[in-house]
């Protein structure tokens, strides 16, 4: 039960999110499905806080000592997400680019700033929070998959 707390709390975490947390849950050689759901849960979880308060958080912190230069970054960064998604889908297929966004695991695409730039796009909050979850779904099948061949290539690597 400990370990899969770990992957759930890994998977909270910004930045890394659900793509170390599946990743770790392989090296600790927890049951897929169960690790999976618990990473997808722990990654889903912060998604309404991050809606309803983040931008309003780091516009209010974005002139303070201290944590101003974070909170600037995290904005520009929620814009300059926000715009390229804009840019890419238009409006009608926001959706579909909020999903593909969040689901390619790629540095600084998941479920936390996909969110935060849905907030700066005024999508709203149940088309939001289903195209993050899609999206973090997606990106943990792809990142189930890579670390299990991953995993795998590398044991068969060291047991020749």
């Amino acid at each position: 039960m400990y370990k899969y707390l770990l992957v759930f709390l890994v998977s909270m975490v910004p930045l890394v999110e659900l793509r170390l947390a599946i990743p770790f849950s392989h090296v600790m050689e927890l049951p897929a499905l169960p690790s999976y759901i618990a990473a997808v849960i722990g990654n889903m979880l912060p998604v309404p806080v991050i809606y309803f308060f983040a931008r309003k958080v780091l516009e209010w912190g974005a002139d303070k000592p201290y944590i101003g230069k974070f909170f600037t970054w995290c904005l520009e960064k929620g814009h300059r997400g926000g715009e390229v998604l804009r840019k890419k889908a238009g409006r009608r297929g926001l959706f579909v680019a909020l999903m593909l966004f969040v689901g390619i695991p790629l540095p600084g695409t998941g479920a936390w700033t996909g969110t935060l730039a849905a907030s700066f796009l005024d999508m709203g909050f149940k088309s939001s929070v289903l195209a993050v979850m899609l999206g973090v779904v997606l990106a943990g099948i792809i990142m189930w998959a890579a670390s299990a061949g991953l995993l795998g290539a590398l044991s068969f690597l060291f047991a020749v």
